[in-house]
């Protein structure tokens, strides 16, 4: 089974949504829970949402949103080209952040509920989140 999409989407809050249910739609092609695509849709928002807060500060910069199904695993990949992050161990540690009013557990959240997860940041050039989901009752044969 192979299937690919893509969605380039401007960094407003509003477009968290279509992320969201764009992402989920198109990971039901998989045999994916209901659990499992809650999960799904939160790491996406979580990842488009740090998108908008920490890669574009100050304007609504351009995320792209880019997702595969190959060999029964869901395949995300969410790239900005915004700032980029200057200590990504220190963002990958729970209840890490740069804004006092935010939690810091968006990554957190991302790392639990995906079967891979992997940060690539650059300053001034962007970053790129990469993200693996199996569903659980095909894991066994896949992995």
């Amino acid at each position: 089974m192979h299937n690919k999409a893509h969605l380039t989407l401007l960094g407003k809050s509003s477009n968290v949504g279509l992320a969201r249910i764009t992402t989920a739609t198109f990971a039901s092609e998989l045999d994916f829970t209901l659990s499992e695509l809650e999960e799904i849709k939160v790491a996406v928002s979580e990842a488009v949402t740090n998108c908008i807060i920490h890669a574009y500060p100050m304007d609504e910069g351009i995320i792209e949103l880019d997702l595969e199904i190959e060999d029964c695993k869901l395949i995300i990949i969410i790239k900005d080209q915004g700032i980029g992050i200057k200590d990504i161990e220190a963002v990958l540690q729970p209840s890490y952040s740069t804004k006092e009013e935010h939690m810091g557990l968006g990554l957190a959240f991302i790392d639990s509920f995906m079967d891979e997860f992997k940060l690539i940041s650059e300053i001034d050039e962007g970053t790129t989140l990469r993200m693996i989901k199996i569903p659980e009752q095909l894991k066994n044969t896949v992995e």
